[in-house]
């Protein structure tokens, strides 16, 4: 259903060409929007994927396009294209937006009714650190693939997502990689110290040397030798160091024209829209930090949410009725097994074990009593089979309560252990 209220806007700016902008794009023309549509891209590149860029570092040496994968191409959907155009500054208010961006042939500014941004994140290390790489463009990944040669030393620290693909690929191809992490346990940021230390004998067995809690203190360069040197540790030597530290939403060009909150992110709810920021404003993916009253606050950073989230975003502006927003998903290949993790682990939650040995789910779970409790998130380890019971009973900010002798049992399908 449309609502006639809504003036759909007849000039769309989108600004960000991954997956977020590509995205957007799509859904603004799928869902019938036949205005001028303009996309400006900091990066040189096609929109392309970016999980590949740690998962296949080794064996992919050319970007995983996205057009490859049917997601659309830019210049079947867009006006006018400008990539290699890093967004600059933004004037936003009631009736349109102004975006400067500096190009190879100097400055321009682009007028539209609607400005969205989709301009992603960036690689973090402190500053102090000398000579350190990071991962997260495809031009990061070719710099770092020409330096992963057999024999050489790696050190990554943060044993995260990105920290665990890499390393791994790393030393199956010959390298001698060590990781180390500022807290107790892999992980431990993303899914708890329980279910870190069920994953920390996966390094060992997979010729990683894994270091925790070891914080860096500082990375020093001299010549072509690293020396990573940590708290309460004997220091690293290295040829190459990877920091694996997480990223920061790309905002830091906006100043003050848009509310930001504490690590950069623009608030939005589901249609993409700034609370307290200008009507001529939208923000989607990695950029922007969702809150709606089924899921509560969702951080950016996710590729699943740059997927999903712009299709909410374009019906909004279209003043269409919007579709229900996926329960946050994150996928990853670490160390030879196939994780997931469904939801957000809220800071109370208990961890139940679903295991049958070699594959295995933790439950994430707020207890109503000994017998039964509410879901929140779950964590799953080369059982693909909970995956997609999992995105279905947490979808929309579902938390069905489940019967905790059943949902232990792998056995027992989840949805079979929901109860009424």
């Amino acid at each position: 259903m449309t609502d006639p209220g809504v003036r759909v806007p007849a000039t769309v700016l989108i600004v960000g060409a991954g997956l977020a902008g590509l995205r957007t794009a799509a859904e603004l023309r799928e869902r019938g929007f036949a205005g001028r549509l303009v996309v400006v891209g900091a990066e040189r590149h096609q929109p392309y994927d970016r999980p590949p860029l740690s998962k296949e570092l080794l064996t992919r040496t050319d970007p995983a396009w996205l057009a490859a994968d049917g997601l659309g191409t830019l210049g079947d959907l867009a006006d006018e294209v400008l990539l290699a155009h890093a967004a600059t500054a933004l004037r936003a208010g009631e009736d349109g937006a102004e975006l400067d961006v500096a190009g190879a042939g100097g400055m321009r500014t682009l007028t539209a009714d609607v400005a969205v941004l989709a301009t992603g994140a960036h690689a973090v290390a402190p500053r102090p650190w000398e000579g350190v790489l990071t991962l997260h463009t495809a031009d990061d990944a070719a710099h770092l693939r020409e330096r992963l040669q057999p024999g050489r030393r790696l050190v990554v620290i943060g044993a995260g997502w990105i920290g665990a693909e890499v390393s791994g690929l790393a030393a199956a191809h010959g390298l001698d990689v060590t990781v180390v992490e500022a807290a107790a346990a892999p992980l431990a940021r993303q899914a708890g110290t329980t279910v870190g230390a069920r994953v920390a004998p996966w390094y060992e067995a997979a010729g990683v040397r894994l270091l925790c809690p070891a914080p860096v203190r500082a990375v020093q360069e001299e010549g072509d030798v690293r020396t990573v040197v940590l708290d309460g540790r004997q220091p690293l030597k290295a040829d190459v160091v990877l920091a694996a530290t997480g990223v920061r939403p790309a905002t830091g060009w906006l100043g003050a024209a848009l509310p930001t909150t504490a690590s950069g992110a623009v608030p939005v709810d589901a249609a993409g829209r700034v609370p307290g920021g200008p009507p001529s404003v939208r923000a989607v993916g990695d950029c922007a930090q969702m809150t709606t009253a089924e899921l509560g606050t969702v951080p950016g950073g996710h590729w699943d949410a740059a997927l999903t989230h712009p299709a909410a975003l374009a019906a909004g502006l279209l003043g269409q009725d919007l579709p229900a927003i996926p329960a946050p998903y994150v996928f990853s290949t670490q160390l030879g097994h196939d994780v997931a993790m469904v939801g957000h682990p809220s800071p109370t939650a208990a961890v139940v074990d679903r295991s049958d040995g070699e594959s295995w789910t933790a439950l994430y779970v707020e207890h109503e009593d000994d017998a039964a409790a509410r879901l929140v998130a779950g964590f799953t380890a080369d059982r693909p089979r909970d995956v997609g019971q999992l995105r279905r009973l947490l979808a929309g900010g579902g938390s069905p309560r489940l019967d905790l002798a059943a949902a232990a049992d792998p056995a027992v399908p989840l949805k079979k252990a929901v109860l009424p």
